[in-house]
């Protein structure tokens, strides 16, 4: 006879719920150069998806027709610069506006047009199934358009610094071989003078500063060149071009000082400098201004200098409550650890890629960290002993963005406690874990009355 096994029969599966619509007045725009594809709720119009021409005429006929629509929120991808214009417009119309990533909607495969596009993100506003994209304030959004417009001419003067130095090299004139920089004091003196008609090795090498280590006849030895007519024009051209992009840098300053002006929150002054002002840095008092916009002084962190800082804040702000956690904020900057799971194992824990400027300026301040004393200092060293350099340099800038947000939440000054402080609690924390791994191996640690080193230097 053969046995049945009598097993409780399974349980009937619940039915799945259907997807609840929660945006029921939802519209999508699929962004493009010359004209936008916009779709609303099929039972709002009969002709429900409709092109605009990018023309500023038809962006209010837009908003016109999403208002009789009755529409109340917006998708739409960030494409390029694009859609920044209609961003403002329907912004200050008063429709909630959601600006969503475009890896985020990729549609699905086979079915690829701006009319199915602005529909597909009808569709997934609707069931709420997009996330807007971080956008900071109107305010910072001027500090930050003002800042990045600084970027861009500082890089503009780079590139004319670098057409100063072909002009010599042509000349065979070696002066970067005895100044490490040719805009500096005395190489901006000697530049000048070369273009005012000035050709004596001597008189020229006069010029040098006193602090400068090379000696006045290497400085006249490289000064001995060809003195062709086409190479000094083009050194010619190439001073007036940094002497005009230096004004605009200077009308740029004075922008970001009046904006920087219209955010001030707080009172005080900040404590007195530790670091000198960077060469490249605004001419007005920048930390001061940062101060009473933050109400604290960002600057005290080790590594972080008034560029850093202003860099930060002019892409976040000082409202963290924008990021429900320091994690949503660390996450944003893309220097939190990742977590690609499958099957319960981990494959992989590398940093998401974004292009986040706040997360660039704060890694180049970790990585400015090698040499400092500080508790940030002995932390990048010790991270740099454990993973390679560019691990560690997002180890430290996380830990540094951690720090930036509990001072703007908190409102509490950092205060360093050195390098000594770091390692001795890294010491604490190791013999607390050498202490639990000897008491499983029913062991007991004994400290000894004299270090090992000192023992084993005896002996020796």
């Amino acid at each position: 006879m053969v046995k049945r096994n009598h097993q409780p029969s399974p349980k009937p599966r619940k039915a799945t719920q259907p997807l609840a619509i929660t945006h029921p007045s939802a519209a999508g725009v699929d962004i493009g150069s010359a004209s936008h594809y916009v779709s609303v709720p099929p039972d709002r119009d009969d002709e429900p998806v409709r092109e605009f021409q990018g023309f500023t005429a038809d962006l209010y006929a837009l908003a016109d027709w999403l208002t009789a629509c009755g529409v109340d929120t917006v998708a739409m991808e960030s494409t390029g610069v694009y859609w920044i214009p209609l961003f403002e417009i329907l912004e200050s119309r008063g429709f909630k506006v959601l600006l969503v990533n475009a890896r985020h909607v990729k549609n699905v495969s086979g079915r690829k047009s701006d009319v199915l596009d602005c529909q597909w993100l009808q569709q997934l506003l609707s069931y709420g199934l997009l996330s807007a994209a971080f956008r900071p304030t109107d305010e910072i959004c001027v500090l930050r358009s003002l800042w990045r417009q600084r970027g861009m001419l500082l890089k503009l003067q780079a590139k004319h610094v670098q057409h100063m130095q072909k002009a010599l090299t042509q000349m065979n004139i070696q002066l970067t071989n005895t100044l490490s920089d040719v805009v500096g004091e005395t190489g901006q003196k000697i530049l000048r003078a070369i273009v005012a008609g000035e050709r004596d090795s001597q008189v020229l090498a006069a010029m040098k500063h006193p602090r400068i280590h090379a000696s006045q006849e290497d400085i006249a030895k490289s000064l001995q060149g060809n003195w062709r007519s086409e190479h000094l024009f083009a050194l010619k051209q190439a001073v007036a071009a940094f002497d005009f992009v230096a004004t605009q840098l200077a009308e740029c300053d004075q922008e970001i000082e009046q904006q920087l002006q219209n955010l001030h929150t707080h009172e005080g002054l900040p404590a007195k400098a530790r670091t000198r002002k960077r060469r490249n840095a605004p001419k007005f008092d920048l930390r001061t201004q940062l101060f009473k916009m933050c109400g604290v002084d960002l600057t005290r962190i080790d590594g972080i200098d008034v560029t850093t800082a202003l860099a930060v804040i002019a892409e976040t702000g000082t409202d963290m409550s924008r990021f429900p956690s320091v994690g949503h904020f660390t996450s944003w900057l893309g220097l939190c650890p990742g977590t690609k799971i499958t099957g319960g194992k981990v494959m992989s824990g590398k940093t998401k890629r974004v292009a986040n400027r706040a997360a660039q300026a704060l890694r180049m301040a970790a990585a400015a960290l090698s040499r400092s004393q500080s508790a940030l200092g002995a932390y990048y060293r010790r991270m740099c002993a454990r993973m390679d350099k560019p691990k560690a340099v997002t180890a430290t800038a996380h830990k540094l963005a951690r720090l930036i947000y509990r001072m703007l939440t908190k409102g509490e000054e950092y205060t360093d406690k050195g390098q000594d402080y770091y390692e001795e609690r890294h010491r604490e924390r190791l013999l607390h874990q050498l202490s639990k791994r000897a008491e499983k191996l029913g062991m007991k640690l004994v400290q000894t009355e004299q270090p090992i080193l000192n023992t084993i230097k005896s002996m020796t």
